[in-house]
């Protein structure tokens, strides 16, 4: 097996540490962990794209795979991979074929095959990326009849940092987990996402039971709708993040946050001397079925 060394200084004292890098491999069948096949499936989903916008590009890769999983969020068994690419009818940018590795000839005459990727991903208890708000618009403008699956996101619902994580980017929080994997694939980024869901924390908790957890609550989606340009810096510091397309600012609260959130809003926001367009925030009820929408 290859393996990787990566050398670094910690601490005042100099001490040297070392992490030792293994490519990742993962195999279809029996994880060996958990006591029996977990009843329980998840599917793992990526895709590459033609460009950042689902409602002008095409996807030219979508990988998926599926994993059974027990009540306690220990994944038991890991299905085949499956990988299908599509012709987008145009050439690729060459920044796109520099990101995705892929080129013209790759992609000429390939379809994905849509019964398959949608019998797949209907078959699940839920669908997870790790960045569903990127992923779901894509799959579902691609694939007619996934429009109302749950949906989880290993990026923003699981606390990587109290995990001992710097970061988000699957990419690193796979190095840190000690794999290195060939980012940029669609394949590659389901395996290293499926890993990182069997992670465990210091008390033997799985990101995936922590997953689960935070994703099967609802929530709600506040939108700061008429706060004055001059508000931007503190609902940024509050944690809001710009909607471009709708030029709004906006977040995600849970039950118990939104009187707070509310309350926030009308004293820093909506007050007179904050000089707002609108009254109050526009509040909209998501659950992981229309989440990441």
């Amino acid at each position: 097996m290859t393996a990787i060394t990566a050398a670094g200084r910690e601490g005042d004292a100099g001490a040297e540490v070392v992490r030792i890098l293994h490519p990742l491999r993962i195999p279809e069948g029996a994880t060996g962990e958990g006591t029996e096949r977990g009843p329980y499936i998840g599917v793992a989903v990526d895709t590459e794209t033609t460009g950042l916008d689902w409602r002008s590009g095409r996807v030219i890769e979508l990988a998926l795979r599926r994993f059974r999983y027990d009540r306690s969020g220990v994944i038991t068994h890991i299905d085949r991979a499956y990988e299908w690419r599509e012709d987008p009818g145009e050439p690729l940018s060459p920044e796109v074929s520099a990101l995705t590795g892929l080129t013209d000839s790759d992609l000429a005459g390939q379809e994905i095959d849509v019964d398959a990727a949608t019998r797949l991903l209907n078959s699940a208890s839920f669908v997870v990326a790790h960045n569903s708000a990127f992923d779901r618009p894509w799959i579902e403008a691609r694939l007619d009849r996934v429009q109302d699956l749950a949906w989880v996101c290993s990026m923003s619902q699981v606390d990587w940092r109290s995990r001992g994580f710097d970061g988000r980017v699957l990419g690193y929080l796979l190095v840190q987990n000690g794999f290195y994997h060939c980012g940029h694939r669609a394949s590659a980024d389901v395996d290293a996402l499926i890993q990182l869901l069997r992670h465990r924390d210091r008390d033997g908790r799985t990101a995936l039971n922590e997953l689960i957890s935070t994703g099967s609550k609802p929530g709600w989606i506040v939108r700061a709708c008429g706060a004055h340009f001059d508000s931007k810096d503190l609902l940024r510091t509050r944690g809001y993040r710009w909607a471009a397309d709708a030029k709004v600012w906006w977040r995600e609260v849970s039950d118990e946050e939104l009187p707070a959130e509310r309350s926030w809003l009308a004293a820093n926001v909506y007050s007179a001397a904050a000089r707002p367009a609108a009254l109050g925030p526009d509040l909209e009820r998501v659950t992981a079925n229309t989440r990441f929408r």
